[in-house]
């Protein structure tokens, strides 16, 4: 439940709206369908809610940590793999700082002008429709699996 709620804040925005805003040291803030401004985006940091990045001086945003709060191995790895197939990720990965913390420092390196958010974004809708096609299909034998027990009892 923890990894599809992360992936509906992380992976949906508004469409046509630009995700990125400047300030020292982080320059994206987003949580859900809203943006919010950095000092906003600070109270709901406070608290330790969803995520933040932060990105190197130069890279012109294409290499780019993002720090995801609240989560583990679960996501980093499989965020991981679907985002590496992307042809224009030169490189992705992620650690986990100290296993007494629950937060992913998840980083990504693209080549050429290619903004790293967008293949996050691509990355996590990616993996949010493998989740719903693994639900799907579970529900469904489930389902199956029911009917022919009933049958069998009748």
């Amino acid at each position: 439940m923890r990894l599809r709620n992360t992936l509906r804040n992380l992976s949906l925005l508004p469409q046509g709206t630009d995700p990125i805003l400047q300030g020292p040291g982080r320059n994206l803030a987003f949580r859900g369908m809203r943006q919010f401004s950095l000092e906003a985006w600070d109270s709901i940091c406070a608290g330790g809610e969803i995520a933040d990045e932060v990105q190197a001086d130069g890279t012109h945003g294409n290499c780019v940590t993002f720090v995801l709060h609240d989560e583990d191995h679960t996501l980093g790895n499989s965020l991981r793999y679907m985002v590496m197939k992307n042809p224009d990720v030169e490189f992705c990965g992620y650690c986990i700082t100290h296993p007494s913390e629950s937060k992913i420092n998840f980083r990504i390196q693209t080549r050429g002008a290619l903004p790293a958010v967008e293949p996050f974004r691509k990355g996590l809708n990616d993996l949010m429709g493998v989740c719903q096609h693994v639900l799907n299909t579970f529900e469904r034998s489930m389902k199956e699996y029911r009917a022919q027990r009933e049958e069998e009892m009748q």
